[in-house]
């Protein structure tokens, strides 16, 4: 597969030093950019599927005439964690 190119970026040489003190053993600058950019990308793929789903939700809720109570949501999401925890911690 060809690689391709992003543009050069002009940074303020104090945000340059900053990405350059945070490099971790045998990584470059161009690889944390790298994953800097993956890690962005997947954040905002997800965040826009989590909004899409709320939007779908708030659509059905509306169609159906069915809502709940956020309280009683938490209550029972509570419920749940605490008896996966349970299973998983003992």
């Amino acid at each position: 597969m060809k690689t391709a190119t992003f543009p050069s970026v002009r940074v303020d040489p104090q945000l340059r030093d900053a990405a350059v003190g945070v490099l971790r053993e045998g990584e470059t600058l161009t690889s944390l950019l790298e994953t800097a950019m993956r890690e962005t990308i997947q954040r905002r793929k997800t965040q826009d599927e989590f909004v899409a789903r709320g939007l779908r939700a708030r659509d059905s809720a509306r169609e159906s005439g069915t809502y709940h109570v956020a309280s009683d949501v938490h209550t029972e999401l509570r419920q749940r964690l605490v008896a996966r925890r349970k299973q998983v911690l003992g």
